[in-house]
Formats: C-alpha cells, structure tokens, sequence
C-alpha cells in the first residue's frame, strides 16, 4: 500500500521524507556523514519495524553502491553481519570505504593481467580481468619516479574522470595505488577508432560515419558543458566496443577551463588534428580547440584519409591553407600581427571546394556544411551542441537527444549500425556494392 503523507511516502512498513537534503555527490547529507566519519542516525528515515535482517547480496550491492554483477568474496557477508550496524542504519563514507577495501577494490591482487596493449612515455597499458565481477578491463600502470611522483597527466586524468559519468566517456572503475606504479582500472572496450577503421580497409558506412560521430559530439557535448577540454581528440583516443558505443579516452592532457580563460600550453593535440591558432602559438583557447579535431576526425571516416597529414608543424600550416585559403584579416582578426604567421611568410593560397578532395560526399550534401562548420578559423567553430542538432542526423530520429547521460544510444532499436562496405569481417556477407556518396544513404 502506497499512500501520501503531508510531505513524506508511506510504503508498507516504512515512512521516507521526500524532502532530503542531497550532497553533492548525489547521497543524502545525513547518510553521507560529511560532518562527521562516525556512523550517524538517519533523520530522514522513520522505521516502524526495526527487525535486524540477514544481509543478502543485492542488499549489499545496494548499500555500497556496487555493480550488479560484482561477486562478493566468500564470507564477506557473514562478516559484514557481525561487524557492521544494523542494515537499516546508512553506511559513513569511512565505512563505506573500508568496506569497498576489504572487498578488493584498490588492491592489485584483484586484477589478472592478461595481453599487453601498448607502452607510452609513463604508462603501460594491460588487457586485464576482475576477480569481482569476471569482466575484462583495461590496467593503464604508471610508474611512479620516487623524486617526482605521479605525472601530473595521471593526476588530471584521475581527478577529471571521477566526475565524469556519461555512456560516450569511458569509465573509471578503480584506483591501485603501489609504492612503484599508479594503476587505473577503467572498462575495456575492444578497439579504438583508427583499427577500426584499419579493419573495414578504411571504407566505412556513412551511416555509421553518422553515428560515430553523434556520439563523439554527445561526449563532447558533456564535457564543454562542464567546462572540461580534452585536448587531444584522434582516433587512437575513442574507443569502440563490438556493439558500436563509442567512447573518449585518454584524459591525460585535458584540462577543467576556467573562467575568465587562462592561458594553457600550445604544445597540445597530435599535430593532424591540432587547429591552425594553437598551432600559430595560441595558449588562449577554449572548447573550438577540440571541435577542429572532430571535423579532422569527421573527414577521416568518410574519406578513408587523414586531412592534413602534415609532418612537421610549417607543413601542417601548408596544407592547412591550401585548403582552407590563407587565413586574412577579414576571417582571422588580428592573424597579420601575430609574429609565427609572419614569419612563415605564406603564399596567398585560395580556398579549395571540398568537394574536391572528398569523392564520397556531393555538392548538394548538407554534411559538407557541416564538415566545414568545423574548419572556420577565428573561434566560429560550431560547437558540439550545435552539432549534433544538425539536420545531417535526423535519420537517427528524435529520442537520441531525450535518453539519459549514462544511457547509450544503442538502447534505441532505430540505432544500429550497418555493414561497412570494406569490412573484412565474416559475419556480413559481401555485397559487392562498393562506396557510395553520402547524401544517397
């Protein structure tokens, strides 16, 4: 029997206040014992029957806020019976941390490592396995130097992706941390876009160009809001699992903006997708600098290629312009007194159609609007919000922007994706159809 109550919700044999005051971390101010580490009695919780229950597993899920399909050590609950307060009493966060140590999480032991999935200047990355929950994930081991500590790139990453809890951002599911290295535990996702791309031969389906893409902006979208840069969008940095969700990855080099804009490093992106201002020397930008690498991004999926393979970073100007046209007053305000444009001393290239260079799109396309609402050059950039209301994702239909943060669009029958036309994968069979422009899928 549910039944109103002034302002509380009678629900058999309990009365819960509606009106709880919420922490910032989404639990209420009394259970999350922010005041004091100490358990403290629950004020918005009046109990009629206070008979002390034995403790199942779903109980115990609930109660630490752990995964579904997480598996207790054995004994652990028999334990918790004897040690804990009675289950009707909410856990401190001293506890609840605790509790979560003593299951295993931020221990080594509990994490099986499998393949090695690459090495970069601080960090190893490790194919592993969760003794909790069986499932696979991905160990991103940083070693820590004695003199310096953790790199300030895993310091970042850490402290951005705890807050950031979105179905297109992977997700970070554990902390270790050793006297030697500084593990992080995130969800493994079975490749990222570049050997996707490697795998279909570099001819993918326009549609699910178009859904890659929608769900880099949905990701991205996230992050700008809350004033989050990721800095170094390329497709080894978006991950993709076998049922298509995409994800950003690789937080190291991102940065939380803020307000009024402060000046930051130019010596961010991988030089094919870093914009031609911060590759001028900007050190004041804010959101467009990742949008310049979607649309790099965007171009590289449809047309099989990078854009502007450039090698050093003259060379990426070079190509950038010969595109684009030289940059003039007019389109860059203020480009003829910066100092690194003068002294490369450009010719006066102009603009070039898309069209072009990219054979797979044709002129009446409204995605090359949209390609191009990436490239303007002097903070016009559309954003990613505007983006993804682009008419180029209608075919996706309406309720892709209505589904929760954490929910992914795949949940959606009407998104699925396709068989690419260059897949080498056995599970289509072969069409023989070859690339098509895009505005006839």
């Amino acid at each position: 029997m549910v039944g109103n109550i002034g302002n509380k919700v009678e629900v058999n044999h309990y009365i819960v206040h509606e009106n709880l005051k919420m922490g910032s971390d989404g639990e209420s101010d009394q259970a999350s014992g922010t005041s004091s580490d100490e358990v403290q009695s629950p004020t918005g919780v009046c109990l009629r029957n206070r008979v002390h229950r034995r403790i199942s597993m779903e109980d115990l899920n609930k109660r630490l806020s752990l995964p579904a399909d997480i598996r207790i050590p054995d004994g652990y609950l028999e334990k918790l019976q004897l040690s804990s307060p009675p289950f009707d009493q909410p856990l401190s966060r001293r506890s609840r941390r605790a509790s979560l140590s003593e299951i295993g999480f931020g221990k080594l032991e509990t994490y099986i490592k499998l393949d090695k999935l690459g090495e970069g200047t601080y960090a190893t990355v490790f194919k592993g396995r969760s003794k909790l929950t069986d499932n696979l994930v991905a160990l991103k081991e940083i070693r820590l130097e004695h003199e310096e500590g953790a790199p300030c790139t895993a310091i970042r990453e850490v402290s951005l992706l705890k807050d950031l809890k979105h179905a297109n951002i992977v997700t970070l599911h554990d902390i270790v941390h050793t006297d030697k290295s500084l593990t992080l535990v995130f969800e493994y996702l079975d490749k990222d876009l570049k050997q996707y791309m490697d795998d279909c031969g570099n001819i993918m389906s326009m549609h699910n160009v178009k859904v890659f893409l929608f769900q880099i902006l949905r990701g991205l979208s996230y992050c700008h809001k809350r004033k989050v840069l990721h800095r170094d969008l390329k497709p080894q940095n978006l991950l993709i699992n076998e049922k298509g969700e995409l994800k950003l990855a690789d937080f190291g080099l991102a940065r939380a903006k803020s307000v009024p804009t402060k000046t930051y490093s130019n010596e961010v992106v991988t030089l094919w997708y870093r914009p031609p201002d911060v590759l001028l020397g900007s050190s004041e930008y804010s959101t467009q600098i990742d949008m310049w690498g979607v649309g790099c991004i965007f171009y590289e999926m449809a047309a099989g290629r990078p854009l502007f393979p450039g090698s050093t970073v003259e060379d990426e100007l070079h190509l950038i312009f010969r595109l684009l046209g030289t940059p003039t007053e007019d389109n860059w305000p203020g480009i003829s007194s910066i100092d690194e444009f003068k002294s490369y001393n450009f010719p006066k290239y102009k603009p070039q159609p898309l069209i072009n260079h990219a054979p797979r799109y044709c002129p009446q396309c409204p995605l090359l609007y949209l390609i191009l609402g990436f490239f303007f050059f002097f903070r016009k950039r559309i954003s990613a919000e505007e983006a993804m209301k682009h008419s180029y994702f209608r075919q996706l239909g309406m309720r892709v922007y209505t589904i929760p943060e954490s929910v992914s669009i795949f949940t959606l029958k009407e998104v699925q994706l396709q068989r690419d036309p260059g897949s080498r994968s056995s599970l289509y069979p072969d069409s023989g159809e070859g690339p098509r422009p895009v505005c006839e899928i």
